[in-house]
This record gives C-alpha cells, structure tokens and sequence, in this order.
C-alpha cells in the first residue's frame, strides 16, 4: 500500500504546535449527550504546571523561545500540506503540532488517553494494540478487543471514503496511512467507538459511535507524553463535523496567555465549550465571516489592515493563504488562519515590514538587538513594558483590539519585543493574540465572534 507523504521536513511543533489537555476529574456520575446540551472541558497549555510537557527550569524567556520556533515550524508545515498534491492527506499532526492538551476515554470500559488538540488536523487517531511500530507512551495502549463498543469502519461509508489516503486491504475494513517529509507516520485501521469527555461539572459526557483512527505502526518523532491526535478542524471526519447534530457546529474556547504571564494560578485552566455552551452573546462581541476554501481542515478569516494608534495600513500579500498560493489569486478572500496551535502572529515580510516601521515611528524607546536573533522589533525596558501604540486588527464587520500585554513580551530582563513576527509562508492570527477573548465558532452561521472576557475567571 503506498504511502501519502506530506512535502515537510518540520514536524517539532504544535499545537495546535495550537494542544488541549482535559483534567480528568474524578467523578462519579457519567450522561449519555443529549442534543441541545452544552457542555464544556478544560484546557491545560503545555507551559502550565498541570502540563506533562512542564519544566520547571524553563525561564519566561526559554518558553517564548520555544513557543516562537514552533509557531515557525507550524507555518512551514501548514504551507507545504497544502501545496501538497491531491491525494496527499491534507493534516498538519507533527510530535507537537499544538499548544494545548485533552484528556478522554474511548471505549466499553472505557480507557484514559492523552492527546494534543488540533484545530489544523481533523482525523482524530490514537495508538493501538496490537502495536507492530509504535513510540513509546507513558500511558497503556488501547486494546480494542477490550471495549465492547469497538467496531472497524466498512470501505463504503462515507467517513472512510471521504478520508484522502484510505484504503482497503484486510476484506472490508478501513486502513488510513499517514507518513510525513521527516518519517514520522500513522498506520491503522478506521474505526467507531464510544467516547467519554471529563467535563468540570463532575458529568463525564458520553458520545457514541465517534470515529478514529486506531494505530497500529506509528514512529518518528513522537514523544511518550501523548498517544495521538485530537482533530478540530473544519474537515469532514473531525471531531466538529462528527458531532455536529449534537453540537450544531458551535464551539468555542477562552485562552489564559500562560507562555506570557508566570504568575498565573497554576490550577487556572482554559477552557473549550460545545454546542449551546458555545455561544458566544452579550454585550461587546464582534463577529467575522468564516471564509470557505481549500483545504477544509483549516478556519480563515478576511484581515482588510492593521491600525497603530490612528494609522491604518492596508492588508495585501499575495502570500497569505495557501490555496491562493497554488492557483494564483490575489490572495484576499480568507487570507488568514486563525489558529490555536501556533503560539505567535505571523505575517507575510511584505506587510510586516510596512507594520514594524510604523511602530518604530510610534514608540519612543531605545531599540535594541535580541541577542538571540529570535524576535525582529525589541526595545530596552526596566519595568517589562513600553508605551506602544494600541494596535487593531481589522477583520471584516470586526475590529478588534489587541492587549498590549499579548503583542508586546518581556522575553529578558530589560527587554521587550513584538510578539507579531515575519514570515515567508501563510498569515496566521496566533493564540497570543487570541488570549482574553471568548472566541466562538459558528460553522453553521459561517462566523466566529470575539468577546473580550478575562478568561482566568471564565
């Protein structure tokens, strides 16, 4: 069976790069989903003491690092994916594709794992036994004999045959392949089973028949803190799309900028919201259109500029959405990817050069170098803040303003720096940027609305 490699030598980041941690709570009561219910999880960053990945010796200043070169990692992997040819699977899953974790249980009993949460993926998959090639795992592998709700998915439905890189070579079972420009792969069966979501109200929520992949050769550059992949993105076999009778295509998320603020309770989680707990109403909220286009997987909004203090500077490149990039066009309908997994914001070297000038002009500080070459525009700072000029992005029918805390880091002692950075591949709106807004999602209204909420108290 031939392999679907995706065109990428970059596979150390996300999170989402964008990661979702569920705490699993323990609790004792267990509710089978009912439509028009919400519910909601937690979500632990990957920086945050209640994280797997947490290391207590990084500095403030280790984790912006971090967080910068996998933002850089995510963008090089979005573009190339989708460059990549027709029949190549179009999903961005690398050893840490996303900044925040999940916590759920599959299976009849069902057993815990730990998974990275994509916004920029949509098959969700997992290790499996019998495993011929796996990485190793701090948590035991799903052994699917063992759930009594377990079922492969046939070769004629529909979730397998819309599945780009699905095959059928054991009778009538579903196989998936997954293989990446660095060798990292996924090979499995498709698959239905029960899942189990720990929700903060102490009420597990019980979703059936959800599908997924279940692998049985996986290596690379995994690490053992994870077992696989949470995919929600906007393509037909995601999460989302999976339950959206359930959930009527809302969700929503309240980011804590944990990479920027240490002093942050370690027990404060964020949080990702489904179905009617996902609207997002009340006063102050802003909505954009969701943009349409290929590939599916991922969620674009339409930025038309980006003010500093009165200025406004108008937003064109013919290098901000990759779909664009391969037919030609002048790039401005969706020409931006709002996306959880990748930590900073990233722009294309022609804008960003026009928007780091301006801001020049516009804050009297001493500019200094950052001595490890990583952020572009930094200032010297004796308190860990400057007088920067508020900044707003400009999206269609929203304006939205953003924390001077989220576009301006002390990444040192006396040192402040842009968080908004150039890049040579697609625009993307980062989860910095998203951070103290109640951010929605509605994939039937085709919008995702923004509420300035402090999400710590969320």
């Amino acid at each position: 069976m031939k392999m679907n490699t995706k065109a990428s030598t970059l596979f150390s980041t996300f999170v989402f790069l964008t990661f979702f941690h569920l705490s699993l709570i323990s609790c004792r009561k267990t509710i089978n989903y009912r439509v028009g219910n919400g519910f909601t999880l937690d979500l632990i960053h990957r920086d945050s003491p209640l994280s797997p990945f947490y290391n207590p010796l990084n500095t403030q200043s280790n984790r912006l690092r971090n967080a910068f070169h996998r933002s850089f990692s995510r963008a090089s992997f979005f573009k190339k994916s989708s460059l990549a040819t027709p029949n190549t699977i179009q999903s961005d899953i690398s050893p840490i594709p996303g900044e925040y974790l999940m916590k759920l249980s599959i299976g009849t009993p069902p057993v815990e794992i730990v998974a990275i949460a994509d916004t920029g993926s949509d098959l969700t998959w997992t290790q499996c036994m019998p495993c011929e090639n796996c990485f190793q795992q701090s948590w035991p592998l799903f052994d699917s004999k063992k759930s009594s709700t377990y079922k492969t998915v046939g070769c004629n439905v529909e979730v397998c045959t819309s599945l780009e890189g699905s095959s059928c070579v054991k009778g009538n079972v579903c196989e998936y392949q997954m293989s990446y420009g660095d060798q990292s792969h996924t090979i499995g069966d498709l698959a239905f089973d029960k899942f189990t979501f720990p929700s903060p109200s102490c009420e597990n929520v019980v979703i059936p028949n959800v599908a997924f992949g279940c692998g049985h050769d996986n290596g690379g550059t995994f690490n053992n803190y994870t077992s696989g992949i949470i995919g929600l993105g906007g393509g037909k076999v995601s999460i989302i799309n999976q339950l959206d009778k359930e959930i009527n295509g809302r969700f929503s998320y309240c980011l804590i900028p944990i990479p920027l603020d240490s002093s942050i309770n370690s027990n404060v989680t964020s949080h990702i919201n489904f179905g009617s707990s996902a609207i997002v109403s009340g006063p102050n909220v802003i909505s954009t259109p969701l943009i349409k286009k290929e590939p599916s997987t991922y969620y674009y909004l339409n930025l038309e500029g980006v003010s500093v203090g009165n200025k406004m500077l108008k937003f064109k490149s013919s290098k901000t959405s990759p779909s664009d990039n391969a037919s030609g066009s002048d790039g401005q309908a969706g020409n931006i990817i709002i996306d959880s997994g990748t930590t900073l914001t990233l722009l294309p070297n022609d804008f960003y050069s026009n928007l780091e000038s301006t801001l020049v002009n516009s804050i009297r500080a001493t500019r200094k170098d950052d001595p490890s070459g990583t952020f572009h525009l930094c200032f010297e700072s004796e308190n860990g803040t400057i007088d920067a000029p508020t900044i707003v992005t400009h999206f269609t029918n929203a304006d939205l303003e953003l924390s001077p805390s989220s576009t301006f880091a002390q990444i040192e002692e006396g040192l402040v720096c842009l968080t908004i950075v150039p890049a040579d591949e697609i625009a993307i709106f980062g989860n910095l940027a998203q951070g103290n807004f109640l951010i929605g999602y509605d994939l039937v209204a085709n919008k995702i609305s923004f509420q300035p909420t402090d999400c710590t108290k969320y």
